[in-house]
């Protein structure tokens, strides 16, 4: 082999080695995942969504409930602010829930007097006020990778097999929901999988499978939420999201002295 042949062999190596390391991508951090899964669930502009809930016992359907659901950031904090409005059933009407940072209000039209309440209070079956609530889990919570860095195989809610990276996420402060939470994030789309929430003594809650991915307001999005109760799995409760739309929401709606005024329907 001439000097000449050499040289032009060497260069081509040197070319591939160069690309291969421009192109390799590091892998993201455990926080960087959960941030990417937040940015899945939850769009960047102020929204709207009807969230239909309905709570099945051994596969037969009990109660249900329509909300509508507008929320936007608070800041630089990326903390969110809600309001929930009731829609179905009838008697429920008009009722509302506000949350703006960690604080919730539940306030009935019938007695024009709004009581603070906690995100754990139940809704409808295994969804809590705090689960129908727009929450950016990195905000919250600090990730850690437990499964390995290559993705565990778990199947999703329809049994399809996906490859994920197994987070476990501990809460930063005292205004988390949930005192620990283990959370699959698929590799390849960064979309939420499976989570399961834990209790503060550790008991397991619920798990949480998140289904149906359309697109919204220029993203996929899980259209379905499926929550199956830790100890009685025929137990189970559906959160439906459907009527993305962005729209400017007035930050009055979020204080809680206008709840009495405020008038959607």
């Amino acid at each position: 082999m001439n000097m000449k042949t050499r040289s032009i062999l060497g260069a081509v190596m040197c070319s591939l080695l160069f690309r291969g390391i421009a192109f390799a991508q590091p892998e993201p951090t455990a926080q960087e995942i959960i941030t990417r899964a937040d940015e899945v669930r939850n769009p960047k502009e102020p929204f709207q969504v009807t969230i239909q809930l309905a709570e099945y016992i051994n596969g037969t359907a009990r109660n249900d409930v329509t909300l509508t659901l507008f929320s936007k950031r608070a800041g630089a904090a990326e903390r969110f602010r809600n309001l929930v409005r009731y829609a179905e059933p009838a008697r429920d009407r008009g009722k509302s829930v506000l949350m703006d940072g960690t604080v919730m209000w539940f306030y009935d039209p019938a007695s024009k007097t709004s009581v603070r309440i906690s995100p754990e209070q139940r809704l409808v079956g295994q969804a809590s006020q705090g689960d129908v609530m727009t929450v950016n889990l990195a905000r919250d919570y600090s990730a850690r990778l437990i499964g390995s860095a290559e993705g565990e195989a778990i199947p999703d809610a329809d049994k399809v097999v996906r490859n994920c990276w197994h987070l476990e996420l501990s809460p930063k402060d005292s205004d988390a929901i949930y005192a620990k939470a283990e959370y699959w994030v698929e590799k390849d789309s960064f979309h939420p999988v499976k989570g399961r929430f834990y209790s503060d003594s550790g008991r397991l809650l619920k798990i949480t499978y998140y289904h149906r991915y359309e697109k919204h307001l220029g993203a996929e999005r899980p259209a379905e939420t499926i929550i199956i109760d830790a100890v009685n799995s025929k137990l189970v409760t559906t959160m439906g999201f459907q009527g993305y739309r962005g729209m400017e929401i007035p930050d009055s709606w979020y204080q809680r002295e206008y709840l009495p005024r405020l008038k959607l329907e």
